[in-house]
């Protein structure tokens, strides 16, 4: 993989390139992570021969951390993505997110279904489905940090602080994180991605009513029964809100970070949905 770079918005952001002539394979990654996040899974993408690129997004990448929170709505993150591709030539290409990446890839798919060859989302269900299962299930208890992530500057302060480190730390070990990674994810939180990588949640006023239509485009979706974020309800319900081809994979036994944990479990599925 090539690190290089592209512009959109009078930012610049880093991408992680495989190169070659394949189909283009975008991966999305999600709080609190990096393109780094995708390091087990692009070697079976790029034997496969596709094109990988992995890109640090909005809030992430060190030039591209605006500080507003209306920066970070949804369609200005589904216009990098956009952007990405045409930088790359792809006219059309793949897309697979995770948690916040899986967002986004939704929304690229409800936004612009002529740009995708087809979209895999790691985790994150469909939003509407999030809606639904937020009353009908206690799925609203386990986004409880949605909430406390709106505040203002304290978030920050809590990170930057020792105990407050601590605490996020251990809150990535307890969801599964590998050790050595919670505390990479914090040392970059700190190191000034903190308030961008926060502005992915605080920009959520900032959405819009969701789109009544389904997802057209070819569309895997693979879920993990323990998950402490993301409860099995919405997981279930996303295939409602899906008109084009579906495919739903359960992962039972493993934790909310799918692209760390469960790579080579994982590859066949998507190499399969790509192909």
């Amino acid at each position: 993989m090539a690190l290089t770079s592209y512009r959109n918005d009078g930012l610049t952001f880093e991408v992680d390139d495989s190169g070659g002539d394949g189909e283009v394979v975008v991966l999305l990654h999600g709080f609190p992570q990096s393109r780094t996040s995708w390091s087990k899974l692009t070697p079976h993408l790029v034997q496969a021969g596709y094109r990988v690129l992995a890109p640090d997004q909005r809030g992430y990448s060190p030039g591209a951390r605006p500080k507003r929170r209306r920066d970070y709505a949804i369609d200005l993150l589904v216009a990098d993505i956009v952007a990405l591709a045409d930088n790359a030539g792809a006219r059309r290409f793949h897309v697979v997110g995770h948690d916040w990446g899986g967002g986004a890839a939704w929304a690229l798919a409800e936004r612009h279904p002529e740009r995708l060859l087809s979209m895999t989302s790691l985790s994150t269900p469909h939003p509407r489905a999030m809606v639904a299962a937020m009353v009908r299930s206690n799925q609203a208890l386990k986004s409880w940090y949605m909430l406390a992530f709106q505040l203002p500057w304290l978030p920050e302060a809590a990170i930057s602080s020792k105990r407050g480190g601590t605490r996020v730390r251990q809150a990535l070990i307890d969801a599964g994180m590998a050790p050595a990674e919670a505390e990479s994810r914090l040392d970059m939180l700190r190191g000034g991605a903190a308030r961008g990588a926060l502005g992915w949640y605080r920009a959520l006023p900032f959405a819009g009513k969701p789109a009544g239509g389904k997802i057209r485009v070819p569309t895997l979706y693979i879920y993990s029964t323990d998950d402490v974020a993301l409860g099995r309800k919405a997981a279930d319900l996303t295939g409602s809100y899906v008109s084009g081809p579906y495919t739903y994979e359960v992962l039972d036994g493993l934790n909310h970070w799918i692209p760390d944990v469960a790579a080579d479990t994982i590859a066949p599925m998507i190499l399969d949905h790509l192909a």
